[in-house]
Formats: C-alpha cells, sequence, structure tokens
C-alpha cells in the first residue's frame, strides 16, 4: 500500500468523504488469480495457470490523503485586536495614571509639611481667634476652619500612636458621653458659667506652666494630678461656651450671629483637649 500526500485541503468541506469512497472502491477490486489460460486444440495440452505477479515498478493501491491546517487558538487571538490597539485608549490611561499620582504625591507632601511646619497651626488658630473679618468672610471662614481640623486632626492622630488602641477607644466613649453630659447640663441648668471666664483663663495659664514643670519633672502622681485638673478645667470651658452660644439668661452671651465659627471652634478646641486629658488619665491608670 502507498501514500500519497496532495495539496492541503480542509476537511470540514466534505470533499475528503469522495476520496475515502474511492479508495475502499480500490480495495475491493482484487485481480482474478484463478483464471486459465487456454489455447485451441491444435496447439497441444493446455498450460498449468500460474498466478500473475504485479510488476514491481506499479503500485499495486494508491490511497490519497489530503491534510489541511486548522487554525489553533493561539492563532485566532492574534488576530484579535487588543484594549489599547488604539491609540486614543492608551493616552487616556496614561493620562489617568499621572493625575491619579500627581494626587497621591500632593496628599502625602501635605501631610509630612503638617509635621515639619507645625507653627501653620497656630497661625490659622491666631487668625480664626483674632481676625473677626476673615471669620466672618464665607467661604474664607470655611476653608480656615476645614485647615484647622485636618491639622488638628493629623496632631491628634500622631499623639493617639503613643497609647494602644483599647486606651484609645475608651477615651473617645468617656469623652463623647461627658460632652452629651456636660451639653444637656448647660443647656438645662439655672447656673450660669459664664460668670467664670475669667477665673478659667487664668487657670488655663496656671495648667500651662505646669505642664511645661513636668517637662523636667517625672513624676507618677504630678502627671496624673495634671490631667486631672486638666479635665476639669476643660470641662468648665465646654459649660461656659455652651452657654455662651445657646445664650438666653446668661451675663456673657453677647455673640454676633456671624459669629457661628468662632462658636464652633471653641467647643471643638473644648471637646478635643478634654479628650487628651481623658486619654491622659486612662493611660496613667493602667
Amino acid at each position: 500500500m502507498n501514500l500519497e500526500v496532495s495539496e492541503p485541503i480542509d476537511f470540514s468541506s466534505g470533499d475528503h468523504l469522495h476520496l475515502v469512497r474511492k479508495a475502499a472502491d480500490k480495495e475491493n477490486v482484487q485481480p482474478k488469480s484463478d483464471q486459465h489460460y487456454t489455447s485451441s486444440g491444435s496447439e497441444g495440452p493446455a498450460q498449468t495457470p500460474r498466478n500473475p505477479q504485479p510488476k514491481t515498478g506499479e503500485p499495486a493501491s494508491v490511497y490519497v490523503i489530503q491534510i489541511s491546517d486548522e487554525s489553533t487558538p493561539e492563532d485566532s487571538s492574534t488576530n484579535v485586536r487588543g484594549p489599547f490597539s488604539d491609540a486614543s485608549v492608551r493616552r487616556g490611561f496614561i493620562r489617568k495614571v499621572f493625575l491619579l499620582l500627581t494626587v497621591q504625591l500632593l496628599v502625602t507632601g501635605a501631610i509630612i509639611s503638617v509635621f515639619l511646619f507645625w507653627p501653620v497651626f497656630f497661625v490659622i488658630l491666631f487668625v480664626l481667634a483674632c481676625c473677626g473679618h476673615i471669620r466672618r468672610q464665607v467661604p474664607a471662614n470655611y476653608i480656615l476652619l476645614g485647615l484647622f481640623t485636618i491639622l488638628q486632626g493629623l496632631l491628634l492622630g500622631a499623639v493617639s500612636v503613643f497609647y494602644n488602641a483599647e486606651e484609645v477607644l475608651w477615651a473617645t466613649g468617656a469623652t463623647a458621653l461627658v460632652t452629651l453630659a456636660l451639653t444637656l447640663f448647660a443647656v438645662q441648668t439655672k447656673w450660669d458659667f459664664t460668670l467664670l471666664n475669667g477665673v478659667l483663663f487664668a487657670s488655663l495659664f496656671i495648667l500651662l506652666f505646669y505642664g511645661v514643670l513636668l517637662i523636667f519633672i517625672r513624676a507618677y502622681w504630678l502627671q496624673l494630678l495634671y490631667a486631672g485638673l486638666g479635665t476639669v478645667i476643660f470641662s468648665l470651658y465646654l459649660l461656659m461656651d455652651v452657654q455662651m452660644m445657646v445664650g438666653g439668661r446668661h451675663h456673657h452671651s453677647d455673640l454676633d450671629p456671624e459669629e457661628y465659627v468662632f462658636a464652633a471652634l471653641n467647643i471643638y478646641l473644648d471637646i478635643i483637649n478634654l479628650f487628651l486629658f481623658i486619654l491622659q488619665l486612662i493611660g496613667l491608670a493602667r
């Protein structure tokens, strides 16, 4: 049996069926080996029949096998256009990447600058506390108050890392409860805490000098007393600022209606300082 390979064709077209049938027909045709060759009676006895042998130069059967090249998934995938085949899509992708990268670097630089240029915090506080025309001007007052809040939050986070998470959570919960209780008490009580404005201001300076003294004297009981005094002073400050905000029958309640930023800043500082002293108390107690 000889095999002959012709030009490749596609098997899916059905042309190979004709070739298979043709090969099968050739297989069924066999040479007649039992045929007798006889001569006429005058030529003598009949010759002994012999099976004919095929010539060596001629093929007995020829089968045609046609092989077609089929496309593989890898070949077909190369013809599909990728998502970045369009130049405009690539340019848009690059713009988005660099835009996000720029924002990330700016935010990182701003956070680093807070710790490098921390006097900015006090500059904003001074402007909001002393420059009445600026804190009444919209949107400058909102912008300054927002910057001050961000800076205060970052500095507060830097302080909180010296305590464990449980202590910070306890201090946060205690501050929230104390703030709510003092606010309700300040609104409903008949006592006028606005009269304590001068006393609290003097007490704040005493507390400041006491804190400077603790830098050189690291005594446990002095630190505990410092944290307790700070908690009491800023609790009274919270009562006074709430009563000044609600006004009414209190002696010092002459805030201008446009001083909402100043009132919010005072109460915010009271709560933040109250949180810091409560956190210090919890840290010393543990």
